[in-house]
């Protein structure tokens, strides 16, 4: 059953409950991403009795709109509406939302079927090790053809064997414990950008990147030769750099070993845990202490 409309928490555990004493057949509850806290409608569903929730159905958008008539595409007589936006596009939405129900304590141990831009053995394995028991495929089988689920049971089987997992159990859920809150990061986790020479096609992706709109850390010319290389001292770590570069493993986020002098602080590196809850630049924290 699909649970988009309104997404009340009371309505859906009413209609959930409805549904299961109607039905002897199992009800799985789908809910819509677009809500600010996916965890509240998951948590209506599993105290309606829903047997296992399914996540994400598509998300309201507008794609394009024609300049010439001025009308949303696609356009119905000169008219458009919103749509429902799917595929690859919004995998990473769908696994927040999915990680976010598996790691609650008050839906943890829920069964979840995922959707959501799922294409290759890797997207469902990602899905899996987030918590959910099994992925569901469209997009992907509307413009590849159903040839491609065996494709993606293949790759999962070979990853499988690889890495020694007998089943999926071993793989449901591995990550959930490692998902947290941006607040509880390790801040004495220093790590820094390194850029792999030989692997370098020196287009300067990350050097414009990097100048222009983070920490000026990347060079551009060393003795009047094109070479771009991390400048340690001005490197925050924000990986940015990494994500525009279009050569796979060419830049890495290396992390820097206990004891080693950050250049850019002038501090070593510290082996004890802190958090964003303990900063003293956090008002909050400040106050805790007072």
């Amino acid at each position: 059953m699909g649970a988009a409309v309104g997404q009340v928490p009371e309505y859906i555990e009413m209609v959930v409950r409805w549904c299961k004493a109607n039905t002897r057949m199992p009800v799985i509850t789908k809910l819509t991403p677009n809500i600010t806290d996916i965890r509240k409608p998951a948590r209506a569903a599993l105290a309606g009795g829903t047997d296992a929730v399914s996540l994400i159905n598509t998300i309201n958008s507008i794609t394009a709109v024609d300049l010439d008539s001025f009308s949303p595409e696609p356009s119905i007589d000169g008219k458009g509406t919103h749509g429902g936006y799917c595929g690859p596009a919004v995998k990473p939405i769908a696994m927040n939302m999915v990680a976010e129900i598996a790691r609650d304590p008050e839906t943890r141990g829920l069964p979840i079927s995922a959707i959501g831009g799922i294409t290759t053995w890797r997207d469902a394995a990602e899905f899996m090790a987030l918590g959910a028991g099994n992925a569901q495929v469209c997009t992907a089988a509307m413009t590849y053809g159903f040839k491609i689920v065996q494709e993606m049971i293949a790759g999962l089987e070979n990853w499988m064997d690889e890495k020694g997992h007998r089943t999926l159990d071993d793989v449901v859920g591995r990550a959930v414990p490692n998902v947290t809150d941006w607040q509880y990061l390790n801040l004495n986790y220093i790590a820094k950008a390194r850029i792999d020479q030989d692997a370098c096609i020196k287009c300067g992706r990350c050097h414009i990147a990097c100048e222009d709109t983070s920490h000026q850390a990347i060079t551009s010319m060393v003795d009047g030769v094109r070479h771009f290389e991390v400048m340690e001292e001005e490197c925050v770590g924000c990986n940015l750099c990494v994500n525009v570069c279009p050569v796979e493993n060419c830049i890495t986020m290396e992390p820097l070993a206990v004891g080693t002098l950050d250049k850019r602080t002038g501090i070593p590196v510290s082996p004890t845990y802190a958090n964003w809850t303990q900063h003293p630049n956090n008002p909050s924290a400040k106050v805790a202490a007072e």
